[in-house]
């Protein structure tokens, strides 16, 4: 039960379809709005915006707006969600698991 806690904080922070698709999409380098949209296929424009928001509030992605006309606004990972790679890499182990055992592939 000690792990209940965090375990739902963590679900919770994380949760839904689109927040772990843009770190990774993050993984690599700091991107502009539009490249992380191209990168996540299906995503709205709203819906990336909402989840950007949600990110940076809770410190895993940090928006940097440069001074350039018109303004160039980036999006990195900051060096608290670097510790997520382990859990991204878990779930994607798990992932291709459970893949074979359901599907055979």
């Amino acid at each position: 039960m000690a792990a209940l806690l965090p375990v739902r904080d963590a679900l919770e922070i994380l949760s839904g379809r689109w927040k772990l698709p843009i770190l990774i999409a993050l993984s690599e380098r700091p991107k502009r709005f539009k490249e992380i949209s191209k990168d996540i296929n299906g995503i709205t424009d709203k819906m990336l915006s909402k989840e950007l928001k949600d990110l940076e509030i809770n410190k895993l992605v940090t928006r940097t707006v440069y001074d350039t006309f018109p303004p160039t606004v980036e999006y990195s990972r900051t060096e608290h969600s670097k510790s997520l790679t382990n859990v991204i890499m878990a779930l994607k182990d798990w992932g291709t698991l459970h893949r074979k055992e359901i599907i055979g592939k």
